[in-house]
């Protein structure tokens, strides 16, 4: 069942085409089943016992998903209120972080090393000592080691095209730091490990303080970690969450504070006026990486064409199971996904785009 918040033609649809948009996304459900933790437990990201789950794990909810244009709600299908788990949503939710980071002068440059002011044995040694925030960012560091319970190995040689069928895990030779891009979730938990260090307060509640209460987000969200990823910092014991769901934990968030993140990341950081991300930022991660041009830090890109049906300007927040946030500069719109089937999105951003007029 959809619903509309503003006439699709006045906001430049073709209300039969939007709709027709609208039922195709509502037939393609995601191959995820609704049991996640039984799917984690199954293997599907990789087998035991390296698929150990070390973090909570929900139950999914049916499809949902919205879109908006010129910052209003236009359609919506399914329960958009309903919190689920996201996956790698969250890298993209550690960029933002990271940019308070940056703007707060906890980073002093991306291309400083994390080693130089952060005091951790994850960054220790003469490879991990000289891994740079950037590396991190774009996911070229070639971090190397055990953290939480978790080897980088088992994400090594990692095939997003292959994601649940494909082997990974092979115990290949490392590049230098920032020498080779990997989607590696053990080296994005080593980011989030870095940011807890530099901030000395949980993650979370910097995400609440500094981006989601000032853009009117709900208080149906959460972001974990695993059991084993507690740290002690000043003292206190404080979670380093997770970049993703691999394994349990990350962010549970439903489609309505999702399309906020996008919406703040169209209006380059400015929210009602003020700006809360630092100027710039939102394009430094929408820039091409010099290793991956379909990679920013931390978000995807659409630039070489990756969804041919999508504006080149488009950019992505993605997570497993078909969860998207999508950003469209070129036509003023975000669109949110929640378990689409990731072989349905191509043609959903293509018949979204072609009922513009």
């Amino acid at each position: 069942m959809t619903t509309s918040s503003s006439d699709p033609a006045l906001a430049g649809f073709d209300s039969a085409a939007l709709s027709d948009a609208v039922a195709f996304a509502e037939a393609n459900d995601s191959p995820f089943p609704r049991d996640l933790r039984a799917h984690l437990e199954a293997g599907y990201f990789e087998p035991p016992p390296d698929n150990a789950v070390l973090g909570s794990v929900s139950p999914r909810g049916p499809l949902n998903g919205l879109l908006m244009r010129h910052g209003q709600t236009v359609v919506r299908w399914g329960d958009t209120r309903q919190a689920d788990m996201t996956f790698s949503v969250a890298k993209s939710y550690l960029a933002l972080l990271a940019g308070l980071a940056l703007g707060d002068g906890l980073i002093r440059d991306l291309d400083e090393p994390v080693s130089a002011s952060v005091t951790d044995a994850a960054f220790a040694g003469p490879r991990n000592g000289a891994i740079t925030w950037r590396m991190l960012l774009d996911q070229t560091s070639e971090w190397e080691g055990t953290l939480f319970g978790k080897a980088d190995r088992i994400d090594r040689g990692r095939d997003l095209r292959r994601e649940g069928s494909g082997p990974k895990g092979i115990d290949r030779p490392l590049a230098a730091p920032g020498e080779h891009w990997e989607y590696n979730d053990v080296r994005v938990n080593a980011l989030a490990l870095a940011l807890l260090h530099r901030f000395r307060q949980p993650l979370p509640e910097v995400f609440a303080e500094r981006i989601m209460n000032p853009i009117g987000a709900s208080q149906d969200w959460r972001w974990e970690g695993y059991s084993t990823s507690f740290v002690e910092i000043d003292g206190q014991r404080m979670p380093s969450v997770s970049g993703g769901g691999h394994w349990g934990g990350g962010v549970v968030t439903h489609a309505e504070d999702q399309a906020r993140i996008g919406q703040l990341m169209l209006q380059d950081g400015v929210w009602d006026g003020r700006r809360v991300l630092p100027e710039g930022w939102a394009a430094a991660c929408t820039t091409p990486s010099r290793l991956n041009k379909d990679y920013g830090l931390l978000w995807w890109l659409n630039g070489q064409g990756r969804y041919p049906g999508a504006s080149r300007e488009s950019f992505f927040a993605q997570g497993a199971g078909g969860n998207v946030i999508w950003v469209d500069p070129a036509h003023d719109l975000v669109g949110v996904f929640r378990w689409l089937n990731p072989a349905a999105l191509p043609e959903m951003l293509a018949r979204v785009t072609a009922a513009l007029r």
